[in-house]
């Protein structure tokens, strides 16, 4: 056994939509993940989250854990300066507790604030500030992270998710604290080597089913596993609805710096990955459709009478795993328009009409405003819907997984709408649509259904695709789309595709 260290470990994440016009409190933090010193273990310690690693590894090493928070929001807009004090602040806090030996983040690595764009980077320079230089300090970042330079020099060691659907959280983690432990041993020197170049999108979002994001980490690993000295080579695919300086895909080459090639061999790695990315940017394995298609493979489905197992619709671009609203109703305008029978909508963020199934109680009918009540002028009208509450929830669930297993949420009071044959799931908070749980708690089993839209963009394969007949994902206009040209763009450098013409070599 290694001697005993302290080690700082916490969590502060958040996939910011700078085009999102509600801002992001800490009441947001406290209604999906907030959890404090003492409450972090017992909450955290049995799911396949990245704090779990953290404990798994400090009991495999004998670390004393210093945890002062685990906190996660749902994306939404620009982080409020008062949430980012607050936050900031438990975190430097437990900096002044004692010495430390070592330090272990979970980031997400997109996430900006009202004072800043990068707010993984002031974080990581408030405990340079208070640590020094030599104190090796370990980050995970979201698959989606846009990386800075500044986070690149910063960091010891940097290690982003291989999976979306995000399902290596854990893994990850504990591949961070192998080598975190290996720093505060002695045995290696890491360091970071990172190059982003001019491409707000790209990397087929990330997807690693196949196509050219499954390509980049194949050749990484083999990268990694035949150069000596290179520790991790890892792409981030970037997250582009956010509108500053250092968006879009990067590369990140976490090198040993004892080794005496290893700095020239991780930035030749990290160019030769860039330029591939840059080659195949515009490469995609999964086609958009629009509501009429949609709307129409939704009713040939639900004729067929041979294959029972359901579409399952991906309202990708209502996603609030993407910092869209989560509440645009234009899917279920038109699946209601093509009266489509024997579909689960869900879950759709609307405090208002979640609150208004509950005062009328289980089985009443109602008439009740549904949807797009966060910036209705960008994606409205609500829709006026006379239904039956078919079920009511306080919304409390565990995560069955495979992402996020054995986490405990919550959507808060929550109500299942039946209107003409369809069963929209209605909820007071606001979360991207990735377990099956988010529906049973309301006695709907998805697999009965024979169209299920989701409010999701991808993750929500490693749940629902099992069981699909087939995944389309629809664009319904809303703020995650891919169509850029439907967002302003002021803080991106330019030249930067697609919003600029960019020769192919």
């Amino acid at each position: 056994m290694s001697q005993t260290r302290r080690v700082l470990s916490a969590q502060i994440a958040h996939e910011t939509n700078t085009f999102s016009i509600v801002p992001t409190t800490l009441d947001d933090y406290r209604k999906r993940l907030f959890l404090l010193g003492a409450e972090i273990a017992p909450a955290l310690g049995a799911t396949k989250m990245e704090i779990a690693g953290h404990l798994a590894a400090a009991k495999r090493y004998g670390w004393t854990l210093v945890q002062p928070i685990a906190a996660s929001a749902t994306p939404s807009g620009k982080v409020t300066a008062d949430c980012w004090a607050e936050l900031q602040r438990l975190v430097y806090e437990a900096c002044e507790a004692g010495p430390l030996d070592g330090v272990i983040l979970a980031l997400h690595g997109a996430m900006v604030t009202e004072t800043d764009e990068d707010a993984e980077g002031a974080l990581l320079e408030g405990l340079r500030k208070r640590l020094g230089e030599t104190i090796p300090i370990a980050v995970t970042l979201d698959l989606h992270a846009n990386v800075t330079e500044r986070m690149g020099r910063l960091a010891n060691i940097m290690l982003p998710y291989r999976t979306y659907p995000h399902i290596d959280q854990y893994e990850t983690a504990l591949r961070a604290a192998d080598l975190l432990q290996s720093a505060m041993d002695g045995k290696i020197r890491p360091k970071v080597v990172h190059l982003q170049g001019p491409l707000l999108d790209g990397c087929n979002h990330g997807r690693t089913q196949g196509g050219v994001m499954s390509d980049l980490l194949a050749r990484a690993a083999g990268m990694e596993a035949q150069t000596p000295g290179l520790l991790s080579v890892d792409v981030c695919a970037g997250f582009s609805r956010s509108d500053i300086a250092e968006v879009g895909p990067s590369v990140q080459v976490t090198y040993d710096a004892s080794h005496n090639a290893a700095e020239t061999a991780a930035r030749q790695a990290a160019a030769t990955l860039y330029d591939e990315i840059y080659r195949r940017r515009a490469e995609v394995t999964v086609a958009v459709y629009d509501l009429p298609t949609a709307t129409r493979l939704a009713v040939e489905t639900a004729a067929d009478v041979a294959d029972t197992r359901p579409l399952v619709i991906s309202d990708y671009s209502d996603n609030p795993g993407s910092g869209a609203y989560g509440d645009g109703v234009r899917l279920l305008e038109a699946l209601l328009k093509a009266n489509v029978k024997g579909v689960l909508l869900g879950v759709l963020g609307d405090p208002e009409a979640a609150a208004r199934c509950h005062a009328a109680g289980l089985g009443a009918s109602l008439d009740v405003v549904v949807g797009a009540k966060r910036d209705p002028a960008s994606y409205g009208p609500p829709l006026t819907l006379a239904g039956r509450v078919a079920a009511l929830s306080g919304g409390a669930f565990v995560c069955e997984g495979p992402m996020n297993a054995g986490q405990p949420m919550t959507l808060g009071p929550s109500a299942l709408l039946e209107v003409n044959g369809i069963s929209i799931a209605l909820s007071t908070n606001t979360l991207q649509t990735y377990d099956q749980e988010m529906f049973r708690i309301l006695g709907a089993e998805p697999a009965q259904f024979r169209v299920v839209a989701v409010k999701s963009a991808h993750h929500f394969r490693a749940a629902f695709g099992p069981m699909a007949k087939e995944v389309i994902l629809a664009d319904s206009g809303g703020l995650a789309t891919n169509d850029y040209t439907t967002l302003t763009y002021r803080r991106v450098r330019r030249p930067i595709w697609p919003l600029d013409e960019m020769p192919l070599d």
